[in-house]
């Protein structure tokens, strides 16, 4: 696997700024990377909730379990590392991040630890396919953070995108009374609402965090350094949901959990090792889009993948699929219709000529 030669940005030394740069895109680590987030969009909800569906109830440890599983990103890294310096392409120094973005890693794994928890949380107080509708508009606000933080420009489609998305979150909150779960209540299932929304605005933000981090940079971003990137986001974020899991006494709580699960305790830790393993590929599909594309893309695709999400939430646990879910679908499909129309006509618009400057010097009839 070679990861070199994909730049997408550079700082350069005498200050200048540099001209727009299209990336050239690896379109079979792309494909890998759509791949992978198909598998943790869709596997890793239906899995949480099986976990919670027979008699799981610890949040924190649900929410730990969407960044446990960074270990398997080790041997990979470790692959390229050696291969690396088996060629001496690159010296151990220059192989690792910078500082700079080391430090913009832990601070979006603390982000990344407050998201698990609140998906967590939320998922626990209602079904699987609303929580994939609430978490379609991710979209729109990856969209209108993108606008503030890599200045990705706004336009109608991305406005009519955000506001058909925000109608679709709205219709979900006003009807609740067949959509709630066995044994929870309103206040439980507004609370489980209002979480999943903010978790959705929380990935809206750190997506185009990423991008805006790898700017930090002042060598070429390779895939060596994506890996790394979200080896420690997760390391931190795991240290962090760890932490609220010793102060709630979580890990005590697991043996006794797993005995009393319904459908048996090797069973229980089945559920426990796959969601974890099946997360990761989530989140690493995401910062690949990122490094191959944008973090835009990366919203795009997650917000398509999600109405599957609800589909196959219907079909293993028998949701139902009112009226109101099917409208609020409706307006999340037109919002990515939108989103999408608008990126394809942008994308098809050639790119600006720039014209050689005249050379002032070769007029002899210029006055100083």
């Amino acid at each position: 696997m070679d990861d070199e030669g994909t730049s997408n940005n550079g700082i350069l030394e005498s200050g200048a700024t540099p001209a727009p740069i299209r990336k050239q895109i690896r379109w079979w680590l792309l494909l890998l990377s759509c791949a992978g987030t198909a598998v943790g969009t869709i596997g890793g909800p239906l899995l949480q909730r099986l976990y919670y569906t027979h008699g799981g109830n610890r949040k924190w440890l649900s929410s730990w379990l969407q960044s446990v599983g960074f270990p398997i990103l080790i041997p990979p890294l470790f692959f390229l590392y050696l291969k690396k310096l088996s060629q001496k392409t690159v010296t151990s120094t220059h192989f690792f991040m910078e500082p700079k973005i080391v430090f913009s890693s832990c601070i979006l794994g603390v982000l990344l630890g407050i998201n698990n928890y609140m998906y967590s949380t939320g998922l626990s107080y209602i079904p699987v396919s609303t929580s994939s509708l609430l978490f379609s508009t991710e979209l729109a606000f990856t969209a209108l953070f993108a606008f503030f933080i890599v200045k990705q420009k706004f336009t109608f489609y991305s406005f009519n995108s955000v506001v058909v998305m925000t109608l679709g979150a709205a219709v979900l909150a006003l009807h609740t009374n067949t959509d709630r779960p066995p044994g929870v209540t309103n206040a439980k299932y507004f609370l489980g609402f209002f979480l999943t929304l903010g978790g959705a605005a929380l990935l809206g933000l750190s997506l185009p965090l990423i991008e805006f981090s790898y700017g930090f940079s002042t060598r070429p971003i390779t895939y060596t350094v994506v890996l790394q990137f979200q080896i420690v986001m997760n390391l931190v974020a795991t240290i962090f949901v760890g932490v609220a899991m010793i102060i709630n006494e979580d890990f005590q709580a697991i043996p006794r959990e797993a005995r009393d699960y319904e459908i048996g305790e090797v069973k229980y830790y089945v559920v426990l090792v796959t969601t974890a393993i099946v997360w990761q590929f989530l989140f690493l599909g995401l910062v690949g889009i990122i490094y191959c594309s944008s973090s835009l893309f990366a919203g795009i695709l997650n917000s398509f993948l999600l109405p599957l999400t609800e589909v196959a939430a219907v079909v293993a646990y028998n949701e139902k699929f009112t009226g109101e879910k099917g409208l609020a679908l409706a307006l999340c499909l037109w919002g990515f219709t939108s989103f999408f129309i608008g990126e394809y006509k942008k994308a098809r618009k050639p790119e600006p000529t720039i014209e050689p400057t005249e050379d002032l010097s070769s007029h002899s009839n210029l006055q100083v």
